[in-house]
């Protein structure tokens, strides 16, 4: 978010200079600079085996699963987020979660913080913001996940992270062409 006006005091901010930040919103009145601030945001793929866990909210996207994501709420930490959204949305707990990087979606100025998990327990109970969560090859995801870019580059990486030999799970992927 780029501010335009205070949020302490409502006046219109200008820009000033701040050494190796460049041009930063600023408030003359509260002396005080405000920086763009990106919507932290987790995205856990859930492994079990040979399985990965993919769900369908097409108010994300109509035609493509998706892995279990979710925004980092004030007072917690990402991996807080990431153990309290995958339970949330599928019912189950997971562990040894590895943080494997970050994206920048500017169309929502979204922070992509991605995540690994290995499934611990638990039977899937879906919430009410997913039409459908289930366990599918990890061979079949980047396949099922035709419109999710960030998505798809997790996936990747966890085929990476897990040592990954076959071709089968690329085939869908144009990148790997």
């Amino acid at each position: 978010m780029k501010y335009k006006y205070c949020p302490l005091c409502g006046a219109e901010l200008i820009i000033k200079d701040s050494w190796d930040e460049g041009g930063v919103p600023y408030c003359a009145k509260d002396d005080m600079m405000f920086f763009d601030t990106p919507k932290p945001c987790v995205v856990v793929a859930v492994v079990k085996d040979e399985e990965i866990l993919l769900l369908k909210q097409s108010y994300i996207f109509k035609n493509s699963k998706v892995l279990v994501s979710g925004y980092v709420t004030t007072g917690e930490t990402v991996e807080e987020t990431v153990y309290r959204e995958v339970k949330e949305e599928t019912g189950i707990t997971i562990g040894d979660i590895k943080y494997l990087g970050s994206e920048f979606l500017p169309t929502k100025e979204i922070l992509m913080l991605t995540f690994m998990a290995k499934y611990v327990d638990g039977e899937i109970r879906k919430s009410e913001e997913v039409e459908l969560v289930q366990w599918e090859k990890i061979e079949d995801a980047l396949c099922e996940m035709r419109e999710d870019k960030i998505g798809k580059n997790l996936v990747r990486k966890v085929l990476n992270e897990i040592g990954y030999k076959g071709d089968k799970a690329y085939r869908c992927d144009i990148s790997k062409k």
